[in-house]
C-alpha cells in the first residue's frame, strides 16, 4: 500500500456556515468516491480557505463526515493578486494501491476551472 496525496477545491457561492459545510462535505465525499477511498483510508488533510471565507473552519465538514481520528488543519491560502474567491482546497494524504497516475483530483463549482492542466480530474463546474 503506498501513501498518496489527492486534491480537491470548491468555490462557495456565499461565506455562510451552513454552505461552507456544505461544499466542504461534498467536495471530500466526491474525492473518496471517485478515489475508491473510506475514512480509514486517509492519513492527514490539509485544508486552506481564502481570506473571505470566515464563517466556519473547513476541517470540520470532514468531522460530521466521520474523520474524527484523522489529523486535519486549516490554514489560509495565499492572497495573491487576481485569485479566484470563496475557495476552499484540500491536500489529503491516503493509504491506497492506486498508482499516482491514477488518483482523480476533484474541483467543483467555480474551482472547477484551476488546474485544467492536471490530466486526472472530476471537474464539477456550475450550470
Amino acid at each position: 500500500m503506498a501513501v498518496r496525496a489527492v486534491r480537491g477545491a470548491t468555490q462557495l457561492e456565499e461565506d455562510t456556515r451552513d454552505h461552507m459545510l456544505e461544499r466542504v462535505a461534498e467536495m471530500v465525499t466526491d474525492v473518496m468516491e471517485a478515489n475508491g477511498l473510506v475514512v480509514d483510508d486517509f492519513i492527514s488533510a490539509i485544508f486552506t480557505a481564502t481570506s473571505d471565507l470566515v464563517s466556519e473552519f473547513p476541517a470540520y465538514a470532514a468531522r460530521q463526515l466521520g474523520f474524527g481520528e484523522v489529523p486535519l488543519i486549516c490554514a489560509r491560502e495565499l492572497e495573491i493578486e487576481r485569485s479566484m474567491p470563496r475557495v476552499v482546497r484540500m491536500m489529503a494524504h491516503v493509504e491506497t494501491d492506486l498508482p499516482r497516475a491514477d488518483i482523480t483530483h476533484v474541483y467543483l463549482h467555480g474551482a472547477a476551472a484551476l488546474r485544467r492542466d492536471l490530466t486526472r480530474t472530476r471537474d464539477v463546474p456550475d450550470a
